[in-house]
């Protein structure tokens, strides 16, 4: 491995501002992940040039690839810095800098960090919660099979990194489709006996504008999502839920 880690990283100070590419050379340790070589700028904020600059700016909270925070373009893929390891960087292009941009189809805050509020927007829509507050005695719940619970188990495994809506074709702005995210979510709630009292509302709310039918499979999301949750599996299980709603609905009217 070198002794220097070379990185270049897309930054924008505003989101009015145009972007630009700094480049920094750090110190190589064995083991280190983006979010540690982002840390060592932030400790020596100087350019590659030696000209001083500012720290970068960019999201992250756990480091264990639980919160879904740090996400962004690492080498042009979209991936977690915090479980992205230099030294697997080095190995698959041994003689190219690290290239660091935020997530291309999420407004930019400020260098690294995106503005994500459309995802909680679309759980929104889709009544992605159990309609229980918690603030008085139900008695016990609902009992789940145990079939049921190892279904529900890998969607509930879902951090929200938007991963899977950024490397989607049809998330976009003229289809204002939810995501994969969004969709295996409103399953997971479908599936929980409290949850499913929503399930209607969910379905119908998947069949309007921006909802399942703009899924193109094309299961970009599935080769991406960092904890491999079954999304082509939900939507398809979904899609037809929905469809089964809307019958329905057709010939209850």
């Amino acid at each position: 491995m070198p002794s220097t880690i070379h990185v270049e990283i897309l930054r924008q100070s505003t989101p009015d501002d145009a972007a630009r590419t700094e480049r920094f050379a750090i110190p190589y340790r064995p083991n280190m992940n983006i979010t540690s070589v982002l840390g060592e700028i932030a400790l020596n904020p100087i350019t590659a040039d030696g000209a001083p600059t500012t720290p970068i700016t960019y999201d992250s909270n756990c480091l264990e690839e639980i919160c879904g925070s740090c996400a962004m373009l690492i080498n042009g893929r979209a991936r977690m810095a915090c479980s992205t390891l230099v030294d697997t960087l080095q190995k698959e292009h041994p003689d190219k800098p690290i290239r660091l941009a935020p997530l291309s189809k999420f407004p930019v805050v400020r260098d690294l960090a995106v503005d994500r509020a459309v995802l909680f927007e679309n759980l929104k829509v889709v009544k992605a919660w159990v309609p229980i507050d918690g603030t008085y005695d139900l008695g016990p719940g609902p009992r789940q099979f145990p079939q049921t619970q190892e279904a529900r188990y890998p969607l509930s495994n879902c951090i929200s990194c938007t991963i899977c809506m950024e490397v989607c074709p049809q998330f976009n702005d003229q289809t204002n489709f939810v995501g994969a995210a969004t969709i295996a979510q409103a399953r997971l709630f479908n599936m929980d006996p409290a949850g499913s009292v929503l399930k209607q509302d969910r379905l119908r709310a998947l069949a309007g504008d921006g909802g399942i039918q703009e899924c193109g499979f094309a299961q970009n999301c599935v080769e991406a999502c960092p904890k491999l949750l079954p999304l082509a599996e939900s939507i398809s299980i979904t899609g037809r839920d929905a469809m089964l709603q809307q019958l329905k609905d057709l010939f209850t009217r």
